[in-house]
């Protein structure tokens, strides 16, 4: 019964979001808000919206570190499984704005998430700090926007506002889809509780595999479609926006709400967090060699995170074998994804020179 409703949850959760955006994106046209505003904040914030209603409900629940974990798996998850799985399916095109701005900033907002949360927990006072990253990342993409001449950001936006819809259904709109994130982050944390007591295992790791998975649905369909049809530099930068809202809003916004800090115990602070910083550093040399990330790079991502899940698995368990498989990550397979890196970059230097 609990997984049920761990999945019904899921449902509400993603029903939730997509209602909220439509309707919300359609309610600021109705009161005359730039197109370019609404993409930039409300349609932005249409993936990170089930993290967001989950952190917060955690938070409030008394959960403090399920709030934080769910955000760090997420992040991993976005990166090494739907940017590994969509490379598969087509090689993915990264856009020179991603290199040198966006990748980067998602660096230094995952550096700064672990230097708050090495202390074991995320004050108030750090949650201000990230609310405050926020506002200024929003407004600098404004002002970007406005610069570059946008109307727009993209096509999904453009598909919302052009199907303008009268002021009482938009406003039943962003109720409906309220009530389901408030609904669905609800049963999702509490049946995810239980189900972590059930199983012996912390809060934490139940957020960073089970929770973070099903709260990053939206952006793995946004990323597979875009793949698909083709639009191969809207996966990329649809996950490193989401990882950048993640840690900004979601912890930002929840640690403002939470009645007491937000917990980052020892598994969270040393292990989880510092991978989560690994793997968006690990994008910067693959993104700029090339400006793709290809198939051998995507199963290279996919390999990461089987490794990942396959540790998470053996800690909880206490397997006998755990210290041969931490050997086996950090001898075996980091050597020869660092290996990859360094010959790919040496190459994509080459190749720089020779033109």
């Amino acid at each position: 019964m609990e997984w049920l409703i761990l999945a019904l949850g899921f449902v509400l959760l993603i029903s939730g979001a997509e209602l909220l955006v439509r309707g919300a994106a359609r309610l600021a046209t109705n009161f005359g808000v730039p197109a370019l505003v609404v993409g930039l904040t409300v349609v932005a914030f249409g993936t990170s919206a089930p993290e967001l209603a989950v952190s917060i409900r955690s938070a409030w629940a008394g959960q403090a570190e399920l709030a934080v974990a769910n955000v760090v798996g997420s992040n991993i998850i976005n990166v090494l499984f739907i940017l590994g799985a969509t490379a598969v399916i087509a090689p993915l095109i990264v856009s020179q704005q991603l290199i040198r701005q966006d990748v980067p900033i998602m660096v230094i907002v995952s550096l700064a998430l672990v230097a708050m949360a090495w202390s074991g927990s995320i004050t108030r006072w750090n949650a201000i700090l990230l609310c405050v990253g926020l506002v200024v990342y929003m407004g600098f993409l404004f002002y970007q926007g406005r610069k570059q001449g946008k109307i727009t950001p993209d096509e999904d936006v453009d598909e919302i506002l052009q199907t303008p819809k009268p002021l009482g259904h938009n406003l039943i709109l962003v109720v409906a889809g309220l009530v389901l994130l408030v609904v669905g982050a609800r049963w999702l944390v509490d049946s995810a509780v239980s189900i972590a007591s059930a199983m012996g295992v912390s809060e934490a790791v139940v957020g960073l595999t089970i929770v973070a998975a099903g709260t990053s649905l939206p952006e793995l369909m946004t990323s597979i479609i875009a793949a698909i049809k083709g639009e191969r530099d809207i996966a990329i930068g649809n996950v490193v926006g989401s990882n950048i809202l993640n840690i900004l809003s979601v912890v930002g916004v929840a640690g403002l709400v939470s009645p007491e800090p937000l917990l980052a115990g020892a598994q969270l602070s040393r292990v989880d967090l510092p991978i989560m910083l690994g793997v968006a550093v690990l994008c910067m040399p693959l993104f700029f060699t090339g400006a793709i990330l290809d198939r051998i790079e995507g199963a290279m991502f996919l390999a990461l995170y089987i490794a990942y899940l396959w540790y998470m698995l053996a800690v909880v368990q206490t397997a006998a074998y755990l210290p041969m498989l931490k050997m086996g990550i950090l001898y075996g397979l980091v050597p020869v994804v660092v290996l990859y890196v360094a010959g790919s970059l040496v190459q994509d230097l080459r190749r720089r020179r020779a033109v």
